[in-house]
């Protein structure tokens, strides 16, 4: 395990103060928690954005290839 010092704002620490006191959490549990959960949005947004540049990549040669297929199916 690591060790990391870390800045919240008085805001954010407030509020994690009172909902970590509700649901009987350390602190420490709570902010690994939360930051797996962002790592994991995270992660399917770099995912989305490379599956969408690489498609767009692929997507003049894969019309290419429909209009192909339709050709040979409309010669039979």
């Amino acid at each position: 395990m690591k060790i990391l010092s870390l800045k919240l704002d008085d805001e954010i620490f407030n509020e994690t103060e009172e909902i970590t006191g509700k649901l009987h959490l350390a602190r420490n549990r709570y902010i690994n928690e939360a930051v797996n959960i962002y790592n994991r949005v995270n992660k399917r947004r770099l995912l989305k954005n490379q599956l969408t540049k690489e498609s767009a990549m692929t997507s003049k040669e894969s019309m290419d290839i429909i209009h192909e297929f339709e050709k040979l199916l409309d010669d039979n």
